[in-house]
């Protein structure tokens, strides 16, 4: 349940029975209390006189004027603390009494008044109500009984404005502490999500979008590991584009920088999830592919061809085939040589050709 839907006494958890125990603590029982409500009618014969007074010490501390702010305020304070204080000598110190006091320390807390102003102002209060008691309660015995009582009362108020105090700060940490948890969590995965970013960024070649050489090493390690826990075969294509260089020196690096993109798209679109595309250097490109044979390879290359040619019908590839395992396996560099010995003797060939070295 959200804090507005909840009253102050439900928030603060202050049943009737938390009432009584704290009046108890005090010995504020009903005999001590119904004391008060003798002099009712008195107090509401001065109320004029002492709010008045009040506010006049009040408005003389410039903390409290600057907080009141203007003449409206100020007339709403004083029908409030009239009200306040004809309560105090009600008799009736029920729950609705209680919420009332923790509605005032709410407001007080809520337009800036420091706990040592709220001390000061019920200081003031007590002094001049106590004036009026004294200057009209004849019976001594009556008149200590009425203070007593009366002083407990107001402090039994005071503890009640000072848990709204308490309550409000303690809320106000923990929305602080949520918004600080909220925006750690929210920079902690920009950061990871910017981490894996560059990681990737690192891994990649930014003109093809294919694995860079770096990666290539890695996870040809990876990929060999696995091949051999699982005892299946694993094959390489490793292929250049024939002539490139012409393409640069007669069409320019933008055109060339062309093909090599439309060579990364064509290994994006035609390999599996599984099979690891990269840009080796250049215009050298392998493709690893776990768990295949060289034939699968062969047939690969043939798809990779027919793209090629229809993107690009004046350049040709030559490429170069290795496969490894399942029982006997190549190192990462072995592989990758072996392919390349492959493709240079398609090279030989004119134009498309595929050279595969399969298991001995």
């Amino acid at each position: 349940m959200m804090r507005t839907d909840q009253t102050l006494l439900q928030q603060m958890q202050i049943s009737e029975v938390e009432i009584r125990n704290r009046m108890d603590l005090l010995e504020l029982g009903r005999e001590q209390l119904a004391q008060l409500s003798e002099h009712k009618a008195l107090i509401e014969e001065n109320i004029d006189v002492i709010v008045d007074e009040f506010y006049e010490k009040q408005t003389k501390i410039d903390e409290i004027s600057l907080l009141i702010g203007d003449a409206d305020t100020l007339a709403r304070l004083r029908l409030a603390q009239q009200k306040y204080v004809t309560d105090l000598f009600s008799g009736d110190y029920d729950v609705e009494y209680v919420n009332n006091r923790l509605r005032i320390g709410m407001v007080h807390k809520r337009i800036g008044v420091e706990p040592k102003l709220y001390l000061s102002a019920v200081m003031t209060l007590k002094s001049l109500i106590f004036r009026v008691l004294k200057s009209n309660i004849h019976d001594t015995e009556k008149l200590e009984n009425t203070l007593e009582v009366l002083d407990k009362l107001l402090y039994f108020d005071t503890t009640l404005v000072f848990d709204t105090y308490i309550d409000s700060l303690v809320s106000e940490i923990e929305n602080a502490k949520r918004k600080t948890e909220l925006y750690a969590k929210g920079l902690e995965e920009k950061v990871a999500e910017r981490t894996e970013q560059l990681e990737r960024q690192a891994r990649l070649d930014p003109l093809t979008n294919l694995y860079n050489q770096r990666a290539l090493q890695d996870l040809m390690y990876k990929e060999l590991l696995l091949a051999k826990r699982h005892q299946a075969c694993l094959s390489l294509i490793y292929f250049d584009i024939d002539e490139f260089k012409a393409v640069n020196d007669s069409q320019g690096h933008i055109r060339g920088d062309e093909v090599l993109k439309t060579i990364g798209d064509i290994l994006l679109n035609n390999t599996r999830e599984t099979d690891i595309a990269c840009r080796y250097g250049g215009d050298e490109f392998c493709v690893i592919l776990p768990d295949c044979s060289a034939e699968y390879a062969e047939n690969l290359c043939k798809k990779i061809i027919q793209a090629f040619s229809k993107k690009c019908p004046t350049l040709t590839l030559s490429m170069g085939i290795c496969e490894t395992g399942p029982v006997e396996f190549l190192e990462g560099d072995e592989l990758i040589r072996f392919a390349d010995e492959q493709m240079y003797l398609a090279k030989k060939e004119a134009g498309f050709q595929v050279c595969v070295k399969a298991n001995d």
